[in-house]
């Protein structure tokens, strides 16, 4: 009975026990890899073959009747397998959405390609944003990446973006393919229109194009000889032209502007088909070509002589208050025409300016602004040079608007006795016939093409008493000078304290730019230059100057300033104006002050730092613009007519006003 027994369960063991055993090892025993395997080739065939089907956005449940084999992971013991399907779903959909164009075309099954460089679900760095809890991906997870513009878009679940992103990608494939044999200006003109760049003025430009095309037609032989289509001709010029007229962009052209491009065009075309001589329509053009050039150069130059003109060309208004005040200045009586504080002129223990102008306003602005920074007004003393026609009304100005504590002195240079052509050779040139000749007769002198210095200013006096400072100011020991086109900002009484260190002139240099360098003013060719001078020498700026009157006598340099001018008999040696001469007298006796002192350009560089400006001490309109004029650049104009009282009876009477 019991050997029965044993036989029973043995036969049972073997029948029963022994397939769930064998069973339940081939699960144990699964092979993951080839799992993950089948499940891509399934999701391809899924993907890609379902693509005909109208329902593409399947629910997960749905996704999963298709799957096969990998659900059987269930069954075993290692829990951390359940999570590798959400896992993988995330993984796929992150990298699905993430790739390009060029991905697509590396092989016959494009998800196999995307998913075979994945690395280990436990190593991925799309894990950490994914919901592992789930079978679908949150929305708010599924970020896609969209290739055209960069954007980041959501997706409401992880089928949606499977399918879609197939999809867009095999579009973009068969759009790539197609557009390959494309030239660069083709796809760069895509991608404008794609981004919306589209240039604003591109129908101004082809209508200017037109004219220029219609206008080489009707030059030619062949197209005058057909009368019809020279009427034509003309008559779409007139119309593009009335089309066209003052407009810089699109927005600027009429409605009927697309239907005048088109009559062009059409006229054109008949054009063509009478005159297909290419070498003929160049001839013409370069002809145009090379008039335009000429008429460029011709307005050009008839430009700077205007600008220069404008420049120099004292305005109406400031025509007018020198006359009223010369009018008021004799009604005084000898009493009233005297400066109070006369006393401190000659006291070298006070901070002195000297300033030689005829510019009534411009002196007014440079004493007042210089008054109006200082701590102690009452040690300042302006030392202004004028000629004899301006004398009577500079002096008027400040008897009527004194600055202040600051003295006041008014000085004319024909007083100057000893300024005289014997003693001064700059002078005695001014006073030749050849120099007059020179700057009065300019059909004669076509030589220089800068008509900057062809200006008769050059001929006054005025402009080179900079190199008297110690003869007009015999008992001073240092002097600041002052151009009258700067406006001062602050306070300049610590430039009398600077060390010029044996120096005779402080200013700031100006050779950050080459062209502010020796070689842009002194005549290099010319061994005498060559010799003693560096054309690289870094150049330096009149306009603020300290001059130390002491050492200027020690070092004598107004013999050395006479005696190049006289070697400069025939103008050989630098160009005309102050400048040159002065950095050829005071070649290395000049000292660089810090460029927060002075900064220049506001006359002619509309990009001067604005910056710079606010940290200057002393500000310089130098160039055509002046701030006075009508032509001065509108945004420094402020800086200096701030310190103009409009309000003053003169200048309201002169209908002086900004």
């Amino acid at each position: 009975m019991v050997a029965t027994r044993n036989i029973v369960f043995l036969l049972l063991c073997i029948t029963v026990v022994t397939p769930i055993l064998l069973y339940t090892d081939r699960l144990t025993d699964f092979n993951y890899p080839s799992a993950e395997h089948e499940f891509i080739q399934d999701v391809t065939a899924f993907a890609v073959g379902g693509a005909k089907s109208s329902h593409l956005n399947l629910l997960p449940q749905e996704t999963s009747t298709i799957l096969k084999e990998p659900i059987g992971v269930v069954y075993s013991e290692d829990t951390s397998n359940i999570k590798s399907l959400p896992q993988r779903e995330h993984v796929l959909t992150r990298v699905l959405s993430a790739t390009n164009e060029e991905d697509w075309s590396k092989g016959d099954n494009p998800i196999k390609l995307l998913t075979d460089g994945v690395k280990p679900i436990n190593q991925s760095s799309y894990l950490e944003k994914a919901d592992i809890t789930g079978g679908s991906v949150n929305g708010e997870d599924a970020i896609d990446v969209d290739d055209n513009d960069g954007k980041l878009t959501k997706s409401s679940n992880a089928s949606d973006q499977v399918s879609e992103t197939i999809l867009t990608k095999q579009g973009k494939q068969r759009t790539g393919s197609s557009s390959k044999g494309n030239n660069k200006g083709t796809i760069l003109q895509e991608t404008t229109k794609h981004n919306g760049q589209t240039p604003s003025d591109a129908r101004v430009r082809k209508l200017k194009d037109q004219l220029i095309q219609a206008k080489v037609y009707l030059s030619l032989q062949a197209v005058r000889n057909n009368p019809h289509l020279t009427r034509e001709l003309r008559l779409r010029v007139k119309e593009v032209s009335r089309t066209l007229g003052d407009a810089s962009k699109d927005s600027d052209l009429p409605r009927n502007a697309n239907e005048r491009m088109k009559s062009m065009e059409q006229s054109l075309m008949k054009g063509r088909q009478i005159q297909d001589d290419c070498a003929t329509s160049v001839k013409k053009l370069r002809a145009m070509l090379h008039s335009s050039e000429d008429q460029l150069r011709v307005h050009k130059k008839q430009t700077s002589f205007l600008t220069q003109l404008t420049a120099k060309t004292l305005p109406k208004g400031l025509h007018c208050l020198p006359l009223r005040l010369t009018t008021e200045y004799y009604n005084l009586n000898s009493s009233q025409q005297q400066f109070p504080n006369q006393e401190k002129l000659e006291d070298p223990g006070l901070y002195h300016y000297a300033i030689f102008s005829d510019n009534i306003l411009a002196t007014a602005v440079v004493v007042n602004s210089t008054a109006a920074h200082a701590k102690d007004a009452s040690k300042h003393v302006f030392h202004i040079v004028t000629d004899r026609l301006n004398y009577a009304a500079m002096r008027m100005w400040f008897l009527a608007n004194p600055p202040g504590k600051a003295a006041i002195q008014v000085q004319n240079i024909e007083d100057f006795t000893w300024l005289n052509s014997s003693y001064s050779p700059v002078l005695k040139q001014l006073g030749s016939p050849s120099m007059i000749d020179y700057y009065f007769k300019t059909h004669r002198a076509t030589s220089d093409s800068n008509l900057k210095f062809r200006n008769p200013k050059y001929l006054s006096m005025l402009n080179h008493l900079r190199f008297y400072l110690p003869e007009i100011f015999p008992k001073l020991k240092k002097v600041l000078f002052l151009d009258d086109d700067v406006v001062v900002q602050k306070d300049l009484t610590g430039l009398w304290s600077i060390d010029l260190k044996g120096n005779v002139n402080g200013a700031v240099e100006t050779c950050a730019e080459s062209f502010h360098r020796f070689d842009r003013y002194l005549n290099f060719s010319n061994p005498l230059v060559a010799r003693n001078f560096d054309p690289r020498a870094c150049g330096w700026a009149y306009g603020m100057n300290v001059f130390d009157l002491v050492g200027w006598k020690k070092q004598n340099i107004t013999e050395v300033y006479h005696n190049w001018q006289k070697l400069n008999h025939d103008r050989q040696l630098w160009k005309l104006g102050t400048l040159p001469p002065g950095l050829i007298t005071f070649w290395k006796r000049t000292f660089p002050l810090n460029r927060s002192w002075h900064v220049l350009g506001l006359g002619y560089n509309p990009n001067v730092n604005q910056k710079d400006i606010e940290r200057a001490a002393v500000i310089h309109y130098n160039g055509n613009m002046k701030p006075w004029l009508e032509i001065s650049i509108p945004k420094f104009r402020a800086y200096w007519t701030k310190y103009v009282d409009y309000d003053i009876v003169y200048l309201r009477e002169c209908n002086i006003n900004q």
